[in-house]
């Protein structure tokens, strides 16, 4: 019981006071620059004593601790709690990677070119990071938030110099100058450039709260090696993880032109005795030469580790609050996770947008678009938010959301837009009303009412790992399907689509619905495949280790990967392929509707379109020729015109075989004639080489096409439809 109580106390001790004494002292001494036996002769003190405080075989009195602080030029609160390091000895600094002994040059990180400099691919790989890392016991979501800070003027010459901006900058002029000959060069240089000759700088800092944040050592195995030290190497916490190839963070790196991120870390397990203000940055340049001194790439902000040959190499330290407000690494609390500042953002792929939506401050003094702009990277964050992770922003029934996230943009600390608390009701409210619905338990079997939500369970068979044939056993994946019964729902971003998800609820793939039937209601669909589909459905975890082998790097899709060939079998990538065809089947049944009217359909539609038919025959005289009689039309995803078309057969015993022809109206000459994509008969005909053929005594019929697009010589939303049937072939 004595030794129990003892163990007892000594941790209580360890937690109150931070760090064991004894290594607090080795390190400080390293820190210093002094040995035992200096430390001694300051202390009047024999060697023997200072050696049994590092060994933990006793503690200084109090009286002593005095004269500690003195020795190392600090107070004495410092040592008695020992949560940081003293702030004498080696400074903070960067240490930039020595060339290569054998000649070798990496002009660029490589994994940086897996993604583009995007702040929306930034969201959906930082988001999903964690997602993953988010503390789970105490059921809370992992809370996430963006802040765009563009700084100039005063602002800007402070964090300059407190990233010593004058040390970094002979790197910079070394890249720049071969800027030229390689990409990684040229980014840099316009980067650069761009924050002397606009006097501006923007950073955007991710910050998430309720995550594990960087825990580890330095250099040993360990989330934080693994995020600053090391390339193509994840240790996410389960096997629900979105990320697995260790890729994502570089994206951080990639949004930044100056190939810069600082990092401050509040740690969920202590590490060297404390949890809060664990700060590094990394920079990834490409192989420069600064002083006729060659170096390889890398760099690290921090202090010189006392371990390392020469005390050159950087590692994390522990810093105070008036630093990491310098850094603007300052967090909101002590709740566990990390802050990453990418410093220099730019989001080139916003200039793949339609211009429509630029304002003035969008572009600058020549003309050109800005990749810089802070209002631009808000909303383009927003939206990636909204469609990535509107369903892990979820909740309903039992399950609560694993994700909150907010995005805002500053100016010198002053607001530019006011911070967005991301709603996915608002992003995306028809699948988010169909996720919320199966959480509550209010899904139907079929479709009968507006805004209902269908669910539907479709098999996923697993495959036998390491090439055996057979089925390990089959996981039910729950389909969600619902009609977009509000304006708002109407304009829910792409309709009929199937968003699929698993784990850790982020849209891991979105694909239409082929072959649907014509005049179809708009739809929206969930698939939850997965733990997504609850954690107590039969082979769950299994399901999540196959789909998570079976994504790319993007984790946007499930298909044909290395990893799922080496694991199961070239061929294991069929059984997505089977399950994809059994969801396409069942939101096909789902979304089926009773037969309507022939004048059924929208009044926009109808305006849009020209019937044109034949007078009836009085009497049959001989073959009669059918006519048209209803036409309902709509336009395809692709653009292409899809028809179902009714036609009224005359009575008599011939009927004359008729050829449907698509045309485009115009108010002048003869009208484009447009190729059939398909044609097929419904009901009371058939199909051949285009032609329609009825049967004697047949008196109505029904046929579907769509449009061949590559036909279509302008765009279809700017286009009328005119449908004939032709005698013959059509000519």
């Amino acid at each position: 019981m004595r030794a129990a109580r003892g163990s007892e106390e000594k941790n209580r001790w360890h937690v109150d006071t931070g760090e064991e004494f004894g290594p607090w002292l080795a390190r400080q001494l390293k820190l210093a620059g002094k040995t035992q036996a200096e430390l001694a002769l300051e202390l009047d003190l024999t060697r023997a004593a200072i050696s049994a405080w590092i060994t933990g075989r006793s503690t200084p009195r109090p009286t002593v601790m005095v004269d500690i602080a003195k020795a190392l030029g600090t107070d004495v609160g410092t040592v008695h709690t020992r949560t940081t390091d003293t702030q004498a000895g080696l400074p903070i600094t960067w240490y930039h990677r020595p060339g290569y002994p054998d000649g070798g040059r990496d002009l660029g990180n490589a994994a940086a070119f897996a993604f583009d400099a995007d702040v929306q691919v930034l969201a959906r790989e930082t988001c999903q990071n964690s997602l993953d890392e988010r503390l789970t016991e105490n059921g809370r979501p992992v809370r996430v938030r963006y802040t765009l800070h563009e700084l100039t003027g005063e602002t800007l010459d402070t964090f300059r110099e407190a990233i010593l901006w004058n040390d970094l900058f002979p790197h910079y002029s070394a890249v720049s100058e071969g800027a030229g000959s390689q990409k990684v060069g040229r980014v840099v240089d316009a980067g650069v450039r761009d924050m002397y000759e606009k006097g501006r700088l923007v950073l955007l800092r991710v910050d998430d709260y309720n995550a594990s944040g960087l825990v580890g050592d330095d250099y040993a195995d360990g989330k934080f090696a693994a995020v600053v030290r090391r390339q193509l190497e994840s240790l996410k916490s389960g096997h629900g993880a979105g990320g697995s190839y260790g890729l994502g963070k570089a994206t951080l790196w990639a949004t930044s032109a100056l190939g810069l991120v600082l990092i401050n870390s509040t740690l969920s397990v202590s590490h060297e005795g404390r949890t809060e203000r664990r700060v590094i940055g990394r920079l990834e340049l490409p192989w420069r030469e600064v002083d006729g001194e060659p170096y390889a790439g890398p760099a690290w902000f921090g202090r010189p580790d006392p371990d390392s040959p020469g005390a050159r190499v950087a590692r994390s330290w522990w810093a105070d609050e008036e630093t990491v407000a310098r850094l603007h690494l300052a967090r909101e609390s002590d709740e566990p996770g990390t802050s990453f500042l990418i410093v220099g953002a730019h989001d080139v792929a916003s200039l793949e947008e339609n211009g429509s939506d630029l304002d003035d401050e969008t572009i600058d003094d020549e003309g050109a678009e800005d990749t810089r702009d802070i209002r631009r990277m808000h909303r383009r964050l927003v939206e990636a938010l909204g469609r990535d992770f509107w369903a892990a922003m979820t909740g309903g029934g039992t399950r609560l959301p694993l994700l909150e996230v907010s995005v805002r943009a500053l100016r010198n600390g002053e607001v530019v837009v006011p911070e967005k608390q991301v709603d996915p009701s608002a992003e995306q409210p028809a699948r988010t009303r169909a996720l919320r619905a199966h959480y509550e338990g209010t899904t139907v079997d079929r479709l009968l009412e507006a805004g209902q939500v269908a669910a539907r369970s479709v098999p996923l068979k697993l495959p036998l790992s390491g090439g055996a044939r057979g089925t390990l056993g089959t996981h039910q994946a729950v389909l969600l399907v619902t009609d977009l019964a509000t304006d708002a729902e109407s304009r829910d971003g792409a309709k009929n689509q199937v968003h699929s998800l698993r784990g850790n609820r982020m849209t891991v793939k979105t694909a239409g619905v082929p072959n649907l039937p014509l005049g179809t209601n708009p739809f929206q669909a969930v698939l939850l495949v997965g733990e997504a589909a609850g954690e107590s459905a039969p082979f769950a975890k299994e399901a999540e280790e196959f789909l998570r082998a079976a994504e790319p790097p993007e984790h946007d899709r499930w298909g044909q990967t290395e990893e799922l060939s080496l694991r199961w079998s070239p061929s294991a990538y069929r059984r997505i392929n089977a399950l994809t065809a059994e969801v396409n089947g069942a939101v096909r049944e789902l979304v089926a509707r009773p037969k309507r009217g022939s004048r059924e359909g929208g009044e926009a539609l109808r305006k849009a379109l020209t019937v044109k038919t034949r007078p009836k025959a009085k009497a049959p005289s001989g073959p009669v020729v059918p006519v048209l009689d209803g036409l309902d039309a709509t336009v395809g995803d692709d653009g292409e015109w899809r028809i179902t078309a009714e036609v009224s057969i005359p009575r008599g015993d011939e009927i004359v075989p008729m050829a449907p022809v698509a045309q485009l109206d115009v108010r002048s000459g003869g009208r484009p004639k447009l190729d059939w994509a398909e044609l097929v008969a419904v009901e009371g005909c058939e199909v051949a080489d285009g032609i329609l053929r009825f049967a004697p005594g047949t008196r109505r019929a029904k046929f579907r096409g769509s449009t061949d697009v590559t036909s279509h010589p302008v765009r279809t939303t700017l286009t009328r439809l005119v449908l004939e049937l032709r005698a013959g072939k059509g000519e």
